[in-house]
């Protein structure tokens, strides 16, 4: 095994691959919660389903411990564990689509300069009260939702580029296409969801900043306790 000691493989990650293939089950599972949450919103932003985000993150772990053997370390572990996740729902995608006598297509996009773009919409450093958390609960679910409409091919590049920070080369390699198509595919799937978030915002208009729940109960107490005073 001493072929994966390449350039692109670190040594922990080298080591986490010998114990596997040696059978050590709580190694296999390290590796899998390590990985978890990339590779899940990855298969999530793929298939828009949860469920079959799950299924599909199951069967590629699977794939994944049968296949470390023929591992070599040509890419970083994080990357082929991302191109069999890319794959089974891909291979799922055309599977649906055959059923429909459909066949699914990744639009392009012309390249166009990168351009910034806060996924995060709620300071971090709030605190979690009863009202904050409902309101980041349904920012989350429109981003989601928004998120959702895009075509899979600008969406599973937003993901991977915004949500998990993955650099440009290894969304490429991971997606099998070339850097300037990630490039633009980014830029397009930020410019959509603007777009769609801002349409969204002004059919809420008259709803935004509604003063209700404790900053309504604390303004009347105010006011109330003022009032009483002689």
């Amino acid at each position: 095994m001493a072929d994966v000691y390449s350039s692109e493989l670190t040594y922990a990650d080298a080591e986490i691959v010998r114990r596997i293939i040696a059978g050590d089950l709580a190694t296999f599972e390290l590796l899998m919660r390590r990985h978890n949450r990339r590779l899940y919103r990855l298969a999530r932003a793929t298939l828009r389903n949860d469920a079959d985000a799950e299924d599909a993150l199951q069967e590629a772990y699977l794939k994944a411990f049968r296949a470390l053997a023929q591992f070599r370390g040509d890419a970083a572990l994080a990357t082929w564990l991302s191109r069999l996740v890319l794959n089974e729902c891909f291979g799922r995608m055309r599977r649906a689509a055959r059923r429909q006598n459909v066949l699914p297509m990744l639009p392009l996009c012309p390249d166009d300069e990168e351009m910034s773009f806060d996924m995060n919409p709620v300071n971090d450093d709030d605190h979690c009260a009863p009202d904050q958390a409902v309101a980041r609960a349904q920012i989350r679910a429109l981003l989601e939702r928004k998120l959702d409409a895009l075509p899979v091919g600008f969406r599973t590049v937003f993901v991977m580029r915004s949500v998990e920070e993955m650099s440009i080369e290894e969304t490429a390699e991971s997606l099998g296409i070339p850097e300037a198509t990630v490039r633009s595919r980014h830029f397009r799937a930020r410019q959509m969801l603007r777009e769609s978030l801002s349409e969204e915002i002004e059919r809420l208009g008259p709803e935004l900043f509604e003063f209700g729940g404790r900053y309504c109960d604390r303004t009347v107490a105010a006011v109330l306790a003022r009032l009483q005073q002689p």
